[in-house]
């Protein structure tokens, strides 16, 4: 996956539009659980963004939106489905932690692994 593919992916996630029914932010809104793999390509793509932007004093204003929505919007659906009723998968709530670690990582320039484990080889 190189950068540009990886960007894409990240915004695609956030979409809220009929156009994108699958986003990540357009099924935890719906309260439905992510798409099998969907997760795993967020998280490589975050990383491959990252590898991209370590040493970048920027970011461009549509990736950075993405990846707010993704660090902080995810874990505030998740928090209110729950509250909701919603019976989300049970590593979910993992995922979305190290979605945000990931997306920390980018805003920060160092790779920040979850607590006692790392991203599954990413």
């Amino acid at each position: 996956m190189n950068y540009e593919t990886a960007r894409k992916i990240l915004i695609d996630q956030v979409l809220t539009t009929e156009e994108h029914p699958d986003s990540l932010l357009m099924r935890m809104k719906q309260g439905k659980p992510p798409v099998p793999g969907q997760i795993t390509s967020i998280l490589l793509a975050l990383k491959v963004v990252f590898e991209a932007l370590k040493e970048a004093s920027t970011l461009d204003r549509d990736l950075a939106y993405a990846l707010f929505e993704l660090s902080i919007k995810t874990q505030q659906l998740f928090a209110a489905g729950r509250k909701a009723g919603i019976d989300w998968p049970p590593l979910l709530k993992e995922d979305l932690l190290r979605i945000s670690l990931a997306a920390e990582s980018i805003f920060s320039g160092t790779w920040q692994a979850p607590p006692s484990q790392g991203l599954g080889g990413l």
